[in-house]
């Protein structure tokens, strides 16, 4: 049976190195990328590996829209050089960067950087990789629980992901006619590196948001990975254009 692939930006630690390893779990190939963290990506690039599964990383900047075209180019020929093939079946958008910053003090330059990052290149990327994903594939794209609910300083990362959310279900309505599936999954707080690992540095934050969740936690990386794996298997063939946030119900 054929190997399936997945392309997963941002694959070197926290949500997207979990993600990057379920999906190996489940037989899937993996091309992850990284921006700066080589190191942390090789050594997920090994633990694939260790389980028997092809896996490579490659540097990427979500931030740099012009250089979408190489990296795809890059893409194409990991695909070839690796799995003998020219495309791959799933593209997830994880890859981003946090800040809080309250709303009073939002610049222009913050607000570029996060369009970038969490709607412009996730656009484009996703636009320009259709030539490479193959018919009955997937997108995954990761929003935020605050699209739902709001946190003080969040106002231009989750417009950002606002958008992305719309955008998924266009894609849904505009590429089903070639059986790939569109759909947003949205993790609550989790505590990893994000926002310069602010959930796990302040233990009083990380209290509170706790409080606020009916199991009594913040997230954990493998909360979020399993969903991802799962979006992308034949057990979810018929879920399209949906939000799933995984979150342990906090806000509820």
């Amino acid at each position: 049976m054929k190997t399936k692939i997945a392309l997963v930006t941002g694959g070197s630690r926290g949500l997207g190195k979990d993600m990057a390893l379920r999906l190996a779990e489940k037989g899937t190939g993996v091309v992850l990328t990284y921006k700066t963290k080589k190191d942390e990506a090789e050594a997920v690039v090994s633990a694939i590996q260790a389980i028997g599964q092809k896996a490579v990383a490659l540097p990427f900047d979500t931030n740099d829209i012009k250089g979408i075209d190489g990296f795809l180019q890059n893409v194409s020929a990991t695909l070839e050089a690796n799995w003998g093939v020219n495309r791959f079946d799933f593209l997830i958008n994880n890859a981003g960067m946090g800040a809080t910053v309250p709303f009073a003090n939002v610049t222009e330059e913050i607000f570029d950087h996060f369009m970038n990052v969490h709607f412009k290149g996730v656009y484009f990327l996703t636009q320009k990789s259709l030539p490479l994903l193959n018919d009955g594939g997937a997108i995954i794209n990761i929003s935020s629980g605050t699209t739902r609910f709001c946190v003080p300083g969040y106002s231009a990362y989750a417009s950002m992901k606002g958008g992305v959310e719309v955008l998924t279900k266009y894609l849904a309505k505009e590429l089903g006619t070639r059986g790939i599936r569109a759909n947003i999954v949205a993790p609550g707080p989790v505590e990893t590196d994000f926002n310069n690992a602010g959930i796990r540095n302040n233990p009083q934050m990380k209290a509170a948001l706790s409080s606020m969740s009916p199991l009594q936690r913040v997230g954990a990386a493998d909360d979020i990975g399993g969903v991802v794996a799962f979006l992308c298997s034949d057990d979810a063939k018929w879920i399209n254009g949906q939000r799933i946030e995984v979150s342990g119900g906090i806000n509820v």
